[in-house]
């Protein structure tokens, strides 16, 4: 028997939460789809799995997809069709290839935006697995010792533990600013930053219309991520979008909602759902998303802040701080199927995060930039009025109560109520 062909891994591979659930779709599935925004690390970590690969954004290799498809489905498997979305006409082949060749794990597809026929083409469902890939966690990157594990949370396990080295604020604004991009790991601080301003002028004039397919204003698009960076972490809605893009002539309620549109077929933005929850008393609960990107360091480029002037402005810190938050317990909770929702009331009762596993087992969580005693006690507070106020069936799903801070050390409190820094959280 010949040996099976290498992989195609690239020299310093990290290791990505989402790959173990590419290798679970592998092992299940004909192909997965290995879904993200440009730049996360799609091929990087797909070539891991690969053992063959055409690339789709190669001129040559996109005509041969067009004169002679099955060229391209030939190769040692899984065999990699990267940026498979230049090239539409090779989902429902792969597809067809899944139902005609033996075995599973044939195809990697990677992609950087859903085409626009995605209404017309054939859902892929039984033979194609889907995953997404978003940038890495502060644990993907190193910045985070994982000691506080979020799955062992969720098992009830408490996290007590004291950083192996002792981040401060600035630390944090810096993980902010030069975001979760492979491309920035070894790169200097200010290179980090640039790379990321250069990302968002990229998105605006490549990205975006070669995703809609229609005209767009630059200007007008441009003023629509400033609004949703100053509105990051909150519920605004499109109207108040809208007024903060242009106070004397906003755009279009339509306008708005095609750019938003092409925004999340890109994958650039990524709302935050509100929880929906039986309660015990008749509150009524807020339905609006909050608003995030993908990752908080295109809001910091677009906002042209610094780790300084984030310190300097503890209000927008404090936002773009929740964001990454976010960021990293979705990528944290994602290989257990979890979600991440939001919880406010009419009350003025709120939770930053909700993060419900598919087994209905969920954990509320606070986020709070500052570490003080006050600040840490209102939000365990609210943390069990929110306990104490969903049905006792959902009580009885609760894993634990947490408040995450951007610094110092994991530890229990005598109330129950969990406190973990950041720089300790992981998956």
């Amino acid at each position: 028997m010949s040996e099976p062909a290498p992989t195609l891994t690239m020299p310093g591979y990290r290791t990505r939460i989402a790959g173990r659930q590419v290798e679970d779709a592998l092992r299940r599935r004909g192909a997965v789809l290995v879904e993200g925004v440009r730049g996360c690390g799609k091929t990087w970590m797909s070539r891991h799995f690969a053992r063959s690969e055409v690339r789709l954004d190669d001129e040559t290799a996109l005509l041969l997809a067009t004169s002679d498809p099955d060229a391209v489905m030939q190769g040692p498997t899984p065999r990699l069709l990267d940026e498979w979305q230049n090239a539409p006409q090779l989902w429902n082949r792969v597809r067809r290839e899944c139902d005609d060749r033996p075995g599973n794990g044939q195809f990697i597809l990677t992609g950087s935006s859903s085409p626009q026929d995605d209404v017309t083409r054939h859902t892929g469902t039984g033979r194609i697995s889907r995953v997404l890939l978003r940038p890495m966690s502060l644990w993907e990157t190193g910045g985070s010792s994982g000691t506080a594990s979020l799955k062992k949370l969720f098992e009830g396990e408490s996290a007590s533990c004291l950083p192996e080295s002792q981040p401060g604020l600035r630390d944090v604004a810096s993980a902010i600013c030069t975001g979760g991009w492979p491309r920035h790991l070894g790169q200097s601080e200010d290179d980090a930053f640039s790379s990321a301003d250069d990302y968002v002028n990229e998105i605006i004039r490549v990205d975006i219309p070669a995703a809609s397919g229609v005209r767009h204003d630059p200007t007008m698009l441009r003023r629509l991520m400033q609004s949703l960076s100053r509105n990051v972490a909150t519920e605004a809605k499109m109207t108040k979008l809208a007024s903060d893009m242009d106070a004397g002539h906003p755009p279009g309620r339509n306008t708005v909602s095609a750019y938003l549109d092409a925004l999340h077929r890109i994958f650039v933005i990524e709302d935050q759902p509100a929880w929906s929850v039986n309660l015990r008393s008749k509150a009524t609960l807020r339905r609006e998303p909050k608003r995030h990107l993908v990752d908080p360091s295109l809001a910091a480029a677009m906002l042209r802040t610094t780790p300084e002037r984030l310190l300097s402005d503890p209000s927008t810190f404090g936002f773009l701080f929740e964001s990454l938050v976010v960021r990293d317990l979705r990528i944290y909770s994602q290989p257990e199927g979890g979600m991440v929702f939001h919880y406010r009331d009419n009350t003025g009762l709120e939770a930053d995060a909700v993060v419900e596993l598919t087994d209905g087992s969920w954990i509320a969580v606070e986020i709070k930039l500052s570490t003080g005693r006050r600040t840490v006690n209102r939000a365990a507070e609210n943390l069990i009025r929110l306990r104490d106020k969903v049905s006792s069936r959902r009580a009885s799903e609760l894993a634990a109560l947490v408040v995450v801070a951007p610094t110092g050390a994991a530890y229990r409190r005598p109330d129950g109520v969990q406190v973990v820094p950041i720089s300790t959280l992981g998956p």
